[in-house]
């Protein structure tokens, strides 16, 4: 069959991180289900990669989307303390030799009309570029924390001390303004590596031939304002979300927690979870539990083993192990009757939407953020790392949906301020207005992924692009 005759095709470049592989994992299905277009995951791996929950993903897509896993790279040669960022930076660079190769045989056998990758993975763009194939960046958080990359450079030019150091809040252009203190991780030493590795990717974003958002207008207009017309960005900018994880079975731990939601009353339980990823330290931990207890509201608590090091693990959650261990004596067994206490995992979405859950406590993971949004559920903000905080100051101040927690000054969230917080969020008035505020978001959402809304009609135009090149040497229209 002539490439021309072939149905367009899409290459996807991910990193190892589960938050991002799930929202392109759900692109690829939209872009299967609505516009016919076959999908090849090329998957990076390291000698450390555990790829059971990669696989556990991408295994039962469709099978018009196919997965191809590239050979290991080491990191050996990195120190145990190197940071994350610099560690999933060289696991791509690493991999760039092999992803040439796979692109160079998918343009020989498949109308590749497209690749788009991963936020972290900027580089490869130029990969693509040698075999005529438009690229295109893939940004798994929101408008706001990319109207803050195309701003960094002049903030990088103007300012000359730590940005935790700023007096004044940082003004993103569209967007509520932060504190220097709540920018992203990879900001916040600016003569450490990681900082300039970070300068150099995101410039790298407008040598795309344009950026995917996982976000909506309605959602953030004053920040996709700023960069579709007031020149923030010079690569054209689609707004793509909520693109948010479907289709889980639920599992023993699963129907174990839906049925406990079961017999609780509407609206009347906290959820509470930290993500993939997110561990607290054990002292943290303690009052978490307290907190909880001293509430006297009920709970759902998805809890990990206590890691004390800066933020937990992100490749790799932790595995299963007895709660008992490490929460407070006589914790479970003075809660047992107004809370569920869950190690390492549960079905969130089904759970948030659940008409029992009242609230979600969580890491402001965008994903979450999301979940929570398209069920409704108003939040406490427990912000832990990468643009976490950044999130945080968006659902707070900006959009108003939830409430912040604020460390004492060793970093600690004390038990008895945590009580407050779950009782005004589940039982209070501040929660009622919370609640309303969200659940016209969760309207909003739903809308833009209806036949006639934003979202569905911006993946369509894009798609439209992409239908058009018969082969990897033609350009997009414009």
């Amino acid at each position: 069959m002539e490439a021309t005759q072939k149905a367009p095709h899409i290459a996807i470049l991910p990193t190892p991180g589960i938050g991002h592989l799930i929202p392109l994992t759900e692109f690829a299905k939209r872009l299967l289900l609505h516009h016919h277009f076959r999908v090849t995951f090329i998957i990076p791996t390291t000698d450390d990669s555990s790829l059971k929950a990669h696989k556990a993903i991408l295994e039962p897509l469709p099978e018009n989307i196919t997965s191809l896993y590239l050979p290991p790279v080491s990191l050996n040669d990195l120190p145990k303390e190197a940071k994350l960022e610099k560690r999933i930076a060289l696991s791509v660079t690493r991999s760039l030799p092999a992803v040439r190769q796979t692109l160079k045989t998918l343009t020989e056998s498949t109308r590749l009309s497209a690749f788009v990758v991963d936020m972290f993975c900027a580089d490869a763009i130029d990969v693509a570029q040698e075999f005529g194939v438009p690229g295109y960046v893939f940004y798994t958080s929101s408008a706001m924390a990319l109207s803050y990359i195309f701003y960094l450079p002049k903030l990088d030019e103007t300012c000359s001390c730590e940005y935790r150091d700023l007096p004044e809040p940082v003004k993103i252009p569209g967007c509520v303004p932060v504190h220097g203190k709540d920018l992203p991780d990879p900001v916040q030493d600016r003569d450490n590596e990681v900082y300039k590795l970070s300068l150099h990717r995101w410039k790298r974003y407008n040598f795309a031939d344009g950026i995917l958002v996982n976000s909506f207008s309605e959602l953030e207009p004053g920040a996709f304002k700023a960069l579709k017309e007031d020149s923030l960005c010079t690569s054209p900018v689609y707004s793509l979300g909520p693109l948010i994880q479907t289709g889980l079975t639920s599992g023993s731990e699963g129907i174990q927690c839906l049925r406990w939601l079961d017999e609780q009353p509407r609206g009347s339980v906290l959820f509470v979870s930290f993500g993939s990823g997110g561990t607290l330290s054990h002292n943290q931990l303690i009052e978490l539990a307290l907190g909880l207890e001293m509430s006297q509201q009920r709970f759902l608590w998805v809890v990990r083993s206590p890691d004390n090091s800066a933020y937990g693990t992100y490749f790799n959650a932790q595995s299963p192990d007895d709660p008992s261990e490490y929460l407070p004596n006589g914790f479970l067994e003075r809660t047992k009757d107004m809370g569920l206490v869950v190690p390492s995992w549960a079905p969130q979405m089904k759970i948030l939407g659940h008409s029992s859950t009242g609230g979600f406590l969580t890491h402001c993971g965008w994903n979450s953020i999301l979940e929570s949004m398209i069920q409704g559920v108003p939040l406490i903000a427990w912000p832990l790392f990468a643009e976490q905080r950044m999130n945080a100051t968006m659902l707070t101040d900006d959009l108003m949906v939830g409430l912040r927690v604020e460390p004492n000054k060793n970093g600690v969230v004390e038990r008895h301020e945590i009580g407050k917080y779950v009782r005004s969020l589940i039982g209070g008035e501040e929660g009622k207005q919370l609640r309303n505020r969200m659940n016209n978001l969760k309207e909003a959402a739903a809308k833009v992924m209806g036949q006639e809304g934003s979202s569905t009609k911006s993946l369509a135009k894009l798609a439209q692009k992409w239908e058009a090149i018969k082969s990897p040497t033609d350009k997009p229209p414009m």
